[in-house]
């Protein structure tokens, strides 16, 4: 499984497309729970900036300018509706950095927008750039409708917290959140034990709007292939004589299994379809194909850009039961690893910076999970490129580690098969650069 961050528009697409189209068992039907849990209206603004212009500020304000018009046409409903304004790049606790604009007309906003485009901000000692932005609606509710809800996944199947008090002073939730775990084999939770376990503290007139939510949002984060998806505020609002209790998602958070893209890939892409988002003048489609949508776009952390060859891997990763992993903490180090596993990968990281040489550690990363004899070859082809790049080689040389602990199930002789490909062809850049090589490794054939 490798989970990846996806944006708070891209999350908020998955739900409001899925979560009244899902197949939800009949113990908690909306039959079985008289609900009446309605969908809010997808109402979704994603902009992003194209900071590669900020060389030129007259060009980039223009850029920003017809950028925002567009979206003006594209999503009309902006112009008459009290609209909330964020950031959409992986941030924790928007609010609490000033990241968030609440409340605000569209004119508002759009000042909010142009003043924060391609801004430095500092998030958690974090810094980084604003480039992508996303606007919904405001919906205005009292703090006692303000809940909480969390589905993650661990080794013995998915866990559903649930507290009755959410917002940005939600706290400790692991210590207040109330928890219904879902063991691999168990059957889908019913409709009693939701409302018994998780909706104790919740006023009894919001327990069957809540319970049909929440089995649909965990039917979804099933079928979707989820990894985690966390919902603060949820706002559930009082039933009214007129209408029963509305569920608004306003914050959220959520990690995909980028494995599952095979399958779960055209639910995703026609989830976030053009002509399914509400952007005006486009027909709405019940097609579902892997050309539907767009490909899902899984975002660097914030204050990291991925490089060419970070991205690379990474879409090595996704393609693969195993574990490609590469991150480059510094292209003119000297010490180069190429570690076989991830606990591994920390070890050989922590004795390098013990023996005080972490200011030369150039990478970060692993191969595991048993790749194939051509993807630890395209792992081993990207690191060896990445070492002998520069023009001009080190006085000192350097080192490259391949090593790993002893495997239990990998194929040592295939993948060296692959490091040794590799090797062959960079010998070259190898020699100039005075790269010395140390491997330990074993595990099944490693005598080859």
């Amino acid at each position: 499984m490798s989970a990846k961050a996806v944006r708070e528009y891209d999350g908020k697409l998955l739900l409001a497309h899925w979560l009244h189209r899902v197949a939800v068992p009949s113990t908690v039907s909306t039959e079985s729970t008289g609900s009446k849990f309605i969908q809010p209206t997808t109402r979704l603004a994603h902009i992003s900036i194209d900071t590669a212009l900020l060389h030129d500020k007259a060009q980039f304000e223009q850029h920003v300018r017809s950028t925002l018009d567009q979206l003006e046409v594209s999503h009309p409903w902006l112009l008459t509706t009290k609209l909330v304004a964020k950031p959409d790049q992986l941030i924790k606790r928007r609010g609490k950095s000033g990241l968030l604009l609440l409340n605000a007309d569209w004119s508002d906003a759009r000042v909010w927008i142009e003043k924060h485009a391609a801004k430095d901000v500092l998030v958690d000692s974090v810094a980084g750039v604003l480039k992508t932005f996303l606007v919904e609606p405001f919906i205005p509710h009292p703090s006692n409708t303000e809940y909480y809800i969390c589905i993650n996944s661990d080794r013995d199947g998915d866990n559903i917290l649930f507290t009755h008090e959410g917002g940005i002073e939600v706290g400790d939730v692991d210590a207040k959140a109330l928890k219904l775990q879902v063991k691999v084999q168990d059957a889908f939770p019913t409709a009693e034990s939701i409302r018994s376990t998780l909706l104790v503290h919740v006023p009894e007139a919001k327990h069957d709007v809540l319970v049909d939510f929440i089995s649909r949002l965990y039917a979804v984060y099933i079928d979707l292939h989820f990894t985690y998806l966390e919902i603060n505020p949820l706002v559930v609002l009082d039933p009214t004589e007129d209408e029963p209790a509305r569920v608004y998602y306003l914050d959220l958070a959520a990690k995909l299994d980028q494995t599952a893209e095979f399958e779960a890939g055209p639910k995703w892409a026609i989830a976030r379809a053009p002509q399914n988002i509400g952007i005006a003048g486009v027909v709405a489609s019940s097609a579902v194909g892997a050309d539907a949508g767009p490909g899902m776009d899984f975002p660097a952390p914030f204050g990291r850009e991925l490089t060419k060859e970070e991205a690379y891997v990474q879409e090595l990763d996704s393609k693969t039961g195993a574990s490609l992993k590469l991150t480059i903490l510094n292209k003119d180090g000297r010490i180069w690893t190429m570690v076989a596993g991830g606990g591994a990968s920390v070890v050989y990281s922590d004795a390098i910076a013990a023996l005080g040489q972490a200011d030369e550690l150039a990478n970060y990363g692993e191969y595991s999970g048993a790749p194939t004899e051509t993807q630890t070859y395209e792992y081993a082809k990207t690191i060896l490129d990445l070492m002998t790049r520069s023009a001009v080689p080190h006085p000192d040389g350097k080192v490259l580690i391949i090593g790993g602990g002893i495997a239990n199930f990998t194929n040592v002789a295939s993948t060296f098969k692959g490091i040794v490909r590799a090797l062959t062809e960079f010998k070259q850049p190898l020699i100039s650069h005075k790269v010395r090589i140390f491997v330990r490794r074993g595990g099944p054939n490693y005598q080859e």
